[in-house]
């Protein structure tokens, strides 16, 4: 890995030289955008909406327009006048329980490591953070951008996570806040009998991402020019509102069947009491009921999945006569041969 800023953590006066490091990346498959006939790479030019002129990128500078449609220029001189004082610091704030902290104002999220000069100083903070149960929440700024973040330990290691700020979290404004929606005491309890029967750890590792598979067995088929196997479409069972008690009754029965090996006790009570005692199926029940069972997992195309597709050299022979086989027109000619 390579370190992408160098600074300080401040914490009161004490101040612990660090590195960051990008904790976390994508594995999408990338693509380009390319000429179709020849696959060429598409390239983009810059060019100025009033001159006309291709425009070089040491001439491109940063502007804000008005609501008049006038534009203001800013140039670096500009932005390097505005204070900026956590530019090389992450300037410890405060503790707070990490419960406080609304995970949808996690953003990003970086290694801490510390130089050789600041490593006691480091395990220091580690160690009481750690024992505290709190995180410590920082300001810090990432490529000219001031943000909130937390600092935790996971795993021995400190982890900057950076926040967004309080305005750039939209506010849920939905027409069903404001309606009267009825939901019966029945439903609520088959609702969280189900919850009960599908709860288990949470294991990343048992999760794939199976569109990715799909793309990469897709990309590799294309490699090899060889017929492509399309994965079966996952089905998501859906229904009017009407039936949400008999949606309920049926999934909690399936999930229970699935960890009682077949057994359909709990799955008949009208008003899912009896559900609710004795939902306390095993934790790979969860994984049968959300579609996440081998089975389910059967029709995401793994990277070689889709050379089940392919055919084989001698495939397309399979309608070709064989060796042994009579030629067109030799059984005409033999029965010939007979009459004289």
């Amino acid at each position: 890995m390579h370190s992408m800023w160098k600074g300080a953590i401040s914490f009161g006066l004490v101040m612990i030289p660090v590195r960051l490091y990008a904790a976390t990346e994508q594995n999408d498959l990338a693509f380009r955008q390319v000429h179709r006939p020849d696959g060429g790479r598409i390239k983009f030019r810059r060019f100025c909406s009033v001159c006309g002129e291709e425009v070089p990128y040491q001439d491109v500078a940063k502007g804000y327009e008005l609501p008049t449609g006038e534009v203001v220029i800013l140039d670096e001189d500009d932005l390097s006048s505005l204070p900026l004082p956590t530019m090389k610091s992450i300037e410890v704030l405060q503790f707070a329980p990490a419960e406080q902290i609304d995970p949808i104002l996690f953003n990003r999220s970086y290694y801490i490591e510390p130089e050789a000069s600041g490593a006691r100083a480091y395990v220091l903070l580690r160690d009481a953070l750690e024992a505290s149960g709190r995180v410590a929440v920082a300001q810090v700024a990432l490529r000219q951008r001031e943000s909130l973040a937390t600092v935790r330990c996971r795993d021995g290691v400190l982890v900057l996570e950076t926040l967004l700020w309080p305005d750039e979290v939209r506010t849920a404004t939905f027409g069903f806040q404001e309606q009267d929606v009825e939901v019966r005491p029945a439903e609520l309890r088959m609702a969280r009998s189900l919850i009960d029967s599908m709860t288990a750890d949470f294991e990343p590792a048992e999760h794939h991402d199976r569109y990715r598979e799909a793309l990469t067995g897709l990309v590799e088929a294309k490699v090899r020019g060889a017929e492509l196997l399309a994965p079966e479409p996952i089905e998501i069972a859906t229904g009017p509102a009407a039936n949400l008690t008999e949606a309920l009754r049926a999934s909690l029965a399936a999930v229970q069947g699935s960890a009682a090996g077949g057994s359909d006790d709990g799955g008949s009570d009208q008003d899912g009491g009896g559900a609710e005692e004795s939902g306390t199926a095993k934790p790979r029940a969860r994984k049968s009921a959300s579609g996440t069972s081998a089975r389910g997992r059967s029709g995401a195309a793994k990277p070689g999945a889709a050379r089940s597709g392919a055919a084989k050299p001698g495939a397309a022979r399979s309608g070709a006569a064989k060796p042994g086989a009579a030629k067109p027109g030799t059984a005409g000619k033999q029965s010939a041969g007979r009459r004289k």
